[in-house]
């Protein structure tokens, strides 16, 4: 497809920058950072911003054991092996910071040196529990934009790209549209200068948690208020749970402090494993969709709220990696500038929610033998979808009648636990968690992205495809995801001395 203006090449407008990336210990950032070392060699630095941990006091230990050790690399150190060590020596510079904290935790110094050393800014960098306590997602996914913010403007106003998420729609119902979210519930004030106004709202916040951590409250207890606190915040100002909340505050804050600035804000909608590359079906860790997977196929759960009639949005890692590349690219080629992009599938290439079971039951259900780190025995085929009414209803039933067995099998000296009442726990802490990405009621629009991808070149278009239209549902859901999950989430069973 050809347009009127000039078209964009990544590896021109990437060539001789210096690329700083947060949260590439994560998953996405994982596949964008592997993307980008194999297909982009005309980048001059890798700038990754990684915290200290427990076990690793810097992001240099960090980097080496949890990112360049994990088999997201494994194609590239079967195919160019030298190409990647020879990389990794002279490309990556590592930097031991958090985000939440002033600078980064670094000196002055520091800070303004990180900023010399920059030409663009990737930020994944996010806490992805959607129960977080309200203090740790409010200064990760929110106020840590302060200090991106900060240093993109003292390196220059260089673009940053910041990762955020199709779910800060909230509770809104329909189209949704590549552009600033306003909050279902209208408590928020709108800025002249085109951004919410948050800054009443964190000072609220801040105050609330304050008073909670001087309640005399401590450990679990502590921790459980703070999280009750986010959902409740959450939901009276128009949002399921505290993740969705805080990044829609952190995309106001970039708004407020990019003003005029280059900021590309790219949402991703479900995120799932990748289509094609590293390799078909690479994935780490348990996402939305492999929780209710597992749980069924270790026998733990039988049915779950959720409408089967509306559209799900679900999108393989490496289309959103393409996706921020591209955005990347253009940032550098049209500055000075505010985008909005979703990547996503239900308005390009729809599946509703009980065609996505379908697909997935009748494969585990004819194939449970081909993943055997998955499946321990055939499943049930008989998983269902009720509606929410119905399934608040059995789960009261199941309340009481478990509980009642629970009781009675302690007074009679047994062990109060049984399979039955596991089984309820896990369906309940599932329903809890995820019981509102299984209800959609809206479509994320992607015009403006698939508009972009127009833009590139027609290698570009080629190499960091994006459309969700590539997307075969029956052959992605149905073996490409299951087998990536069986092959790189699930670990061997243990197996019976003989």
């Amino acid at each position: 497809m050809k347009t009127s203006i000039d078209p964009i090449n990544v590896s021109s407008q990437l060539a001789g920058k210096r690329v700083l990336i947060t949260g590439t210990t994560g998953f996405l950032g994982k596949v964008l950072l592997e993307k980008l070392a194999r297909d982009v060699p005309e980048i001059k630095k890798f700038v990754l911003l990684i915290r200290a941990n427990k076990i690793y006091s810097t992001a240099a230990e960090r980097f080496e054991h949890e990112i360049l050790a994990s088999s997201v690399f494994d194609r590239l150190r079967e195919e160019r092996s030298q190409y990647l060590a020879d990389m990794v020596r002279d490309k990556f510079d590592y930097v031991t910071g958090e985000v939440t904290e002033p600078l980064f935790g670094l000196t002055s110094s520091g800070f303004a040196q990180l900023a010399k050393d920059i030409d663009i800014v990737v930020n994944s960098a996010a806490s992805v529990n959607f129960r977080e306590e309200l203090d740790q997602a409010l200064e990760i996914n929110a106020l840590s934009l302060l200090q991106m913010t900060k240093l993109v403007s003292l390196a220059g106003d260089i673009p940053l790209i910041h990762i955020s998420t199709c779910y800060v729609n909230g509770y809104n119902k329909g189209q949704m549209h590549e552009q600033l979210v306003e909050p279902s519930s209208k408590l928020i004030p709108f800025h002249a200068d085109d951004y919410y106004e948050v800054r009443p709202l964190i000072a609220d916040l801040r105050l609330k948690i304050d008073a909670i951590k001087r309640s005399g409250l401590t450990g679990a207890g502590l921790s459980r208020a703070l999280t009750d606190l986010g959902i409740r915040e959450a939901n009276h100002y128009g949002w399921n749970d505290t993740y969705t909340f805080t990044k829609w505050i952190g995309e106001q804050i970039a708004c407020r402090e990019l003003q005029g600035k280059s900021l590309t804000i790219l949402r991703p909608a479900i995120i799932e494993s990748s289509l094609c590359e590293p390799k078909p079906g690479w994935l780490e860790g348990i996402k939305v969709a492999d929780a209710v997977i597992m749980a069924y196929a270790r026998g733990r759960t039988k049915f779950f709220p959720a409408t089967p009639g509306e559209f799900i949005d679900v999108i393989p890692a490496d289309l959103v990696a393409n996706s921020i590349i591209l955005s990347m690219a253009e940032a550098l080629a049209h500055p000075k500038q505010r985008r909005i992009y979703q990547c996503s599938s239900s308005s390009s290439n729809p599946i509703k929610l009980g065609e996505l079971i379908d697909i997935l039951r009748t494969a585990c259900y004819l194939n449970w033998r081909s993943y055997d780190r998955l499946f321990h025995r055939q499943p049930d085929k008989n998983f269902r979808c009720v509606s929410r009414p119905v399934f608040l209803v059995t789960m009261h039933v199941l309340k009481l009648t478990l509980g009642t067995i629970s009781w009675i099998r302690k007074c009679l000296g047994m062990n109060p636990s049984f399979a039955r009442l596991k089984s309820f726990h896990t369906t309940h802490e599932l329903s809890v968690v995820f019981s509102f990405y299984t209800s959609p009621s809206y479509t994320f629009l992607n015009t403006k992205l698939l508009a972009l991808e127009a833009r590139m070149d027609e290698h570009d278009r080629r190499l960091f495809p994006v459309d969700a239209r590539k997307i075969d549902w029956a052959e992605y859901l149905g073996r490409i995801h299951l087998e990536g999950l069986n092959r790189f989430v699930l670990k061997d069973r243990p197996r019976s001395p003989p």
